[in-house]
């Protein structure tokens, strides 16, 4: 049984500079909840609830989140604000959260190795703190992984189709389909060009995997970008033992970046059952307008993309 998980979460998040210079891109606010939460609540979904988190340096507010304020809690107490005390309270409840900080940012293999100690001799679920993950099954994508690897018993890697345009942005992996929705992985490309794409299924930001990795991680060397890249070390094991990659059943939603941030804020509001029924009515309403002006735009074609996403219309569309 899988019951630790790994949760990166010390990059500077440079792309959304000047918000991230003070508070981690891990803790960006989708609706209310920041992204990190969002995570952390999809591992305990999953019956994992034994997590570390790799910080880096200005992180405190990550370790502050799932942490009990008592002067906040006195103060909502004293206001009478029974319903939001409770969940404050919960947040501090959520798992066994435990941190450690890596030294310097040195990329994602880099940060794997500080969990070596917490993981032992345990397969253990890497997740990535600055990604959301919706799934359209029962079984978040945590749980649709960890039902995969309980049956072949080897280390896997959640994929999704991506547009041909999008690959540039994500290793992508070669391979061969076992069975449906299940690759043995030949190579995984780290932001190939599109014309260079082995395929159009790319890593999103969960993985699966057994305590031999740290040995391959202490052999890889710096990488793109200066740093010690997990694609590589992934590579290497590719080459002496069996990987999977998992296609699962849903949507990513990649808080990296501004438009993506701006797209998953608005697909996860009109999911909200109390925001939803207000929130689309304003959304019709900006797209019926003569003069979309009258709210700062110049064109509304973005929000009626969103829309038709929402409403499964077309999921194609970008």
């Amino acid at each position: 049984m899988i019951k630790k998980a790994v949760i990166p979460a010390a990059g500077y998040g440079t792309r959304f500079l000047p918000a991230t210079k003070a508070q981690p891109k891990e803790m960006m606010p989708v609706i209310d909840t920041p992204v990190i939460q969002y995570v952390v609540e999809e591992a305990l979904q999953a019956n994992v609830d034994d997590i570390m988190i790799v910080t880096g340096r200005g992180k405190r507010a990550i370790i502050d989140h799932f942490d009990r304020s008592m002067e906040m809690e006195y103060f909502l107490k004293e206001k009478g604000k029974t319903e939001l005390l409770e969940h404050l309270r919960n947040i501090s409840e959520l798992a066994d959260i435990y941190t450690i900080r890596q030294k310097q940012s040195n990329g994602l293999g880099d940060a794997i190795k500080y969990a070596r100690r917490h993981t032992a001799d345990e397969a253990f679920v890497v997740m990535l703190g600055d990604t959301i993950l919706e799934s359209f099954t029962d079984k978040n994508c945590a749980g649709q992984l960890i039902e995969t690897y309980n049956r072949i018993r080897r280390p896997i890697i959640a994929v999704e189709q991506v547009p041909t345009e999008k690959v540039h942005r994500y290793g992508v992996i070669k391979g061969k389909e076992v069975e449906p929705g299940v690759y043995l992985i030949e190579e995984l490309v780290e932001k190939p060009r599109p014309e260079e794409r082995p395929s159009n299924l790319a890593i999103c930001g969960r993985y699966i995997l057994t305590p031999e990795i740290f040995g391959y991680l202490d052999k890889t060397a710096c990488g793109k970008g200066g740093e010690v890249q997990l694609t590589d070390a992934l590579n290497m094991m590719a080459k002496n033992e069996q990987i999977f990659a998992y296609q699962f059943k849903g949507r990513r939603h990649d808080i990296g970046n501004r438009l993506d941030y701006l797209k998953s804020t608005v697909l996860l509001a009109l999911q909200r059952p109390d925001l939803k029924d207000e929130f689309r009515a304003f959304v019709q309403e900006v797209l019926s307008l003569d003069d979309p002006r009258r709210y700062g735009l110049c064109d509304t074609r973005l929000l009626d993309s969103i829309l038709k996403k929402d409403r499964g219309e077309d999921e194609s569309t970008d």
